[in-house]
């Protein structure tokens, strides 16, 4: 026999989906304003909709090029990091 959430719970699953949801959407905002400082573009970066109540990225795949400048950025953004502490 399946076990059938109560209303409340329905509701604070879907309040945490909703948040999950939206989390996922800020963070591919984010990523897309960086990106964009760089001259960069993930066409196929996308929310992907909550995961276990979390939200998710789908990043997508990117030609080596492309992955090679991304690690290079990421790699002076974690050096300047270090600098500032």
């Amino acid at each position: 026999m399946a076990y059938e959430l109560a209303y409340v719970e329905r509701i604070q699953y879907k309040r945490l989906q909703d948040a999950a949801y939206q989390a996922g959407a800020d963070a591919v905002t984010n990523l897309q304003a960086a990106l964009a400082r760089a001259e960069l573009t993930l066409p196929s970066l996308s929310n992907d909709g909550p995961v276990g109540s979390h939200g998710f990225v789908r990043l997508g795949g990117c030609n080596a090029d492309f992955a090679n400048r991304l690690a290079e950025i990421i790699a002076a953004g974690a050096d300047a990091l270090q600098h500032q502490r």
